[in-house]
């Protein structure tokens, strides 16, 4: 078993945050950013804050200053194209012990079965909006939209993103309304929980809001809900205590409302524990947010999952609509 090291750059990851800095900052400004701390502060959202819009000023750069941007910009193009057929170099493999037989999520199901058009919209804070990702092409909901659309070529399939950095329970609640019932969306994949665990707030607080949400939805009729639990990475694992709870409060929050939930947590723990993937090969740098492959790989575990429930609908398996248990596990 390989150990924790939150903080340990690779290489790899150095090169792409570089050449993204020389693209966005003249070359005679640019400053490399300061390293997180190793403990986000209690009183300051963990997760990044959508910027403000900016203007950026072009300067006039030196022969050398272009050299260097163009290295840059080959680097960045070169390992986006590695991260392209990112599963040759680690695989993505469901957790060790098989998966448990899983209920349907009968509304998308039916639909994508019977080839209408589905909207997925995925709710959630920074790991939902893609922070840590190379590129927007790599965040999870436009991986599971793609694995989706190749394997129904002929669908309609549209995955709205909702994440924004920073929020939890609270700030999401508020934009419920407008970013995910008003959308009148066939899934929503709701992931929660993991700033509330950096902010020491009370997990029943959580829960109890994210049970009023679902409410709200399953209110407005026609949407399978799966929640999806915090993630397994450093940061959160130092607060052990308060994300155990936050764990078993949104799993109870599912098991009452029939709703799904995507074990995140456990299914990342058993990548580093049982199939030996060191921590850095999927949480980049400041030990909370995942990388290409960590992205990729969630996202491939949630689209086999939706996909193996299409096929129990063609396949005609009596499950009753009210019962949504999603445990890959």
């Amino acid at each position: 078993m390989s150990s924790l090291r939150p903080f340990c750059l690779t290489s790899w990851l150095a090169v792409p945050a570089a050449a993204a800095l020389l693209l966005l900052t003249p070359a005679a400004h640019a400053q490399a950013p300061a390293a997180p701390p190793a403990t986000p502060a209690p009183a300051q959202s963990p997760d990044p804050a959508p910027a403000a819009p900016s203007q950026t000023t072009v300067a006039a750069r030196s022969p050398e200053q272009r050299g260097v941007t163009s290295r840059a910009i080959d680097k960045v193009k070169e390992v986006a194209k590695s991260a392209a057929d990112i599963f040759s170099r680690v695989p993505c493999l469901p957790p060790k012990g098989g998966s448990k037989a899983m209920g349907s999520l009968p509304h998308v199901a039916g639909k994508l079965a019977a080839g209408q058009p589905v909207v997925i919209v995925a709710f959630g804070s920074s790991s939902t909006q893609g922070f840590g990702a190379s590129s927007p092409e790599f965040n999870y909901p436009n991986r599971l939209a793609a694995q989706l659309r190749r394997h129904y070529p002929t669908a309609d399939i549209t995955v709205v993103n909702a994440g924004v950095g920073g929020e939890d329970a609270p700030e999401m609640m508020r934009r419920l309304q407008t970013q995910v019932i008003d959308v009148h969306p066939d899934l929503v994949i709701w992931q929660v929980g993991t700033n509330a665990v950096l902010r020491n707030l009370d997990p029943a607080d959580t829960a109890k809001l994210v049970e009023d949400g679902i409410s709200r939805i399953q209110a407005a009729g026609g949407t399978d809900i799966v929640l999806v639990d915090p993630q397994y990475s450093p940061a959160v694992n130092q607060r052990k205590e308060s994300a155990g709870k936050m764990i078993k409060l949104l799993g109870n929050v599912a098991e009452l409302r029939h709703v799904g939930i995507f074990p995140r947590f456990e299914v990342m723990r058993d990548w580093h524990e049982n199939q030996s993937i060191p921590v850095e090969s999927f949480v980049i740098a400041d030990g909370l947010h995942m990388n290409d492959w960590g992205y990729a790989c969630f996202a491939q575990l949630l689209g086999d999952d939706i996909i193996r429930s299409v096929g129990q609908i063609k396949l005609g398996v009596n499950v009753p609509a009210d019962v949504r248990t999603y445990r890959p596990m």
